[in-house]
Parts: C-alpha cells; sequence; structure tokens
C-alpha cells in the first residue's frame, strides 16, 4: 500500500512523515511556496520528541505520479478545495482508487463519491499547526492524534482495516466507525466554533456564542434527520489520549480557520463549518443567524487579509 497525501499541511504533512516512519511509501501533491520548501530542504516535521526532514516526492499535478493498483489517496485539503483536487485525481487516478477524506467537514465525502466508486470518511481528532512553509507541528505525545476511519456513506471493510493499521503503525489511534460520520457530524458541530476564534482568538471558557452556534447546529441536525454522537461518547473517545506538551519553539494558537489566516490565504473553511449548518437550516426551516453571522464575518476577515485574533467578541457579534 502506497499512500498519495494530497494536501500536505498540518494534518497530511505530519501524517505523511509518520507514515514515511511506519515504513510506507508516501508520495505528497502540495502548492506555493510549501511546495518550493518541501523540494528543496525537505518536509520538517517537529513534535514533542524533536524535529525530523522528510525528502519525500513532491508534486503540485497528481498526473506527475505514476499512479500504480494499490495505491490509496489521503485527502488533506481544505473543504473548497475538495471539488478541484477530486477533479484533477479523477483525470489520472484510477475510479477504484481509494479516496480517504481526511478532512473536517462533512462534504467532502459525497463530492469524492461522485468521481470513486470507494470512499472512506475519518473522523479528526488532530491537534496540528501549519503556519510556515515547509513545517508542520504536530502538538501531542505519545499519541499524535486520534483517526477513526469507515467507509462512506456507512460500513466497514478490508481496506479500511488495512488503512486503520497503517495509521495504528504510524502512532495514531484508529479504530474501525461503520458509522464513522455520525462522529464527523458532532467533529462539525466542534468546529462551528473556529470561525470565532480565527477572528478574535482564544475563546473564554463557556463563551455564550460558542453554545449558540451548537444549540443552532444541532436543533438543524435534528430537523434533517442526522444523527451524530453525543458529547459525551466524544469525550469518551478522546479521554486521555491526546496530551499537549511543549514543542520547542512553538505553539498552538489556533484551529485551522485560524490558521489560514495567519498565512494570509484569504480564505477560511467556515463555507464548509457553519455554511453547511446554515445550508441545513434552510433547506430544512430552520433558522441559523449565528452561524450566518460568523460564516460571513470571517469570510470577510480573511477576504480583508486580517490577521487572526485582531478583533474583540463584541465586535464579531455586533449584528447578531
Amino acid at each position: 500500500m502506497r499512500f498519495v497525501v494530497y494536501g500536505a499541511g498540518a494534518v497530511g504533512g505530519t501524517l505523511a512523515g509518520l507514515l514515511a516512519d511506519a515504513g510506507y511509501e508516501v508520495r505528497l501533491v502540495a502548492r506555493g511556496a510549501h511546495l518550493a520548501v518541501i523540494r528543496r530542504d525537505g518536509l520538517r516535521v517537529l513534535s514533542p520528541a524533536g524535529s525530523r526532514t522528510y525528502r519525500l516526492p513532491a508534486t503540485d499535478a497528481p498526473g506527475d505520479l505514476d499512479w500504480r493498483p494499490g495505491d490509496v489517496v489521503l485527502l488533506g485539503v481544505k473543504g473548497a478545495q475538495t471539488s478541484a483536487a477530486v477533479r484533477a485525481l479523477a483525470a489520472c487516478a484510477d475510479s477504484g482508487t481509494p479516496v480517504v477524506c481526511v478532512q473536517n467537514g462533512v462534504a467532502n465525502e459525497r463530492t469524492a463519491l461522485r468521481r470513486f466508486a470507494d470512499v472512506y470518511g475519518v473522523c479528526v481528532m488532530f491537534p496540528a499547526t501549519h503556519v510556515t512553509p515547509g513545517v508542520v507541528v504536530a502538538h501531542c505525545a505519545p499519541v499524535p492524534g486520534i483517526l477513526d476511519i469507515g467507509r462512506y456513506p456507512h460500513g466497514v471493510d478490508g481496506t479500511a482495516e488495512a488503512i486503520a493499521e497503517a495509521f495504528r503503525a504510524a502512532t495514531f489511534h484508529s479504530v474501525l466507525r461503520p458509522d464513522v460520520m455520525r462522529w464527523k457530524y458532532r467533529k462539525l458541530l466542534t468546529n462551528l466554533s473556529n470561525a470565532v476564534e480565527a477572528v478574535c482568538g482564544r475563546l473564554p471558557a463557556g463563551a455564550e456564542v460558542v453554545a449558540r452556534l451548537r444549540a443552532e447546529g444541532e436543533a438543524v441536525l435534528r430537523a434533517a434527520g442526522i444523527a451524530f454522537a453525543s458529547e459525551s461518547e466524544d469525550a469518551e473517545r478522546r479521554g486521555d489520549i491526546l496530551r499537549r506538551q511543549p514543542v520547542e519553539g512553538q505553539s498552538r494558537d489556533g484551529s485551522s480557520s485560524w490558521q489560514s489566516l495567519a498565512r494570509g490565504t484569504g480564505s477560511v473553511e467556515t463555507d464548509y463549518l457553519n455554511g453547511e449548518i446554515v445550508l441545513l437550516g434552510r433547506l430544512h426551516g430552520v433558522p441559523t443567524p449565528v452561524n450566518a453571522h460568523a460564516q460571513r464575518v470571517a469570510n470577510a476577515h480573511a477576504r480583508a487579509g486580517a490577521r487572526p485574533g485582531t478583533r474583540s467578541l463584541a465586535e464579531f457579534m455586533a449584528g447578531v
């Protein structure tokens, strides 16, 4: 089994390095300055254990890869980039190539299933950071993250087990989840606060806006008849597995949305987090004013090229 990691950011890049450590052959698809540094200096993965540099073949065009039977795609791009990534993959990879969505949000798997027959969802619990080109940071040890996997839309099979085994060999916790989307919808609810955190910085414990965002989300999912894991199930799964430890010279200042603003990408993934709740609310007649507001404000903040954490919570919530 060879892995093609499409999107070598915080999650994809760290996962690629650890899979290589476990003896798996890995190829990267990356872009821009990040790709340039990887090609020149290698991919540097920082962790509580220290620093390692990986010289992995990398390209910005999946058609450049020598595709083989048994290749598995690990899709690590943001939700807004999934459609383009899947189109690029479909132009060069066999339609039977397994595509594994190691991503936040719940729309990626459906997009991949339009072009590929074997699609897998992963519920990602993995504190990692990518701000500097060529560098990714894993913040937990000895287990860097939890990557539970299942087929989309439901079920498990031998391929899912083989991928879970590879994740475990790379020191992750990974179990098979025939209902993996139920867990990904819980993660979606957790990620609804990313937009506020990205714009305002870390939120105070028990922030009212977080409760309002998630209450809207739960109401929408219930109206849509979509099952989601409970908070208690999520807490039990996490347990004390993810132990954050210092990484020399590094801090984890925010979520993936915060990191997008820090890199000045001009966009955040809020359309596929808060925007998913807004979409479902409109489809099922459930008001979602707080999520719609968070989506608008975060997108405007990103388009303006503003730095993360530069507005007060009161400024963010004005007009809700």
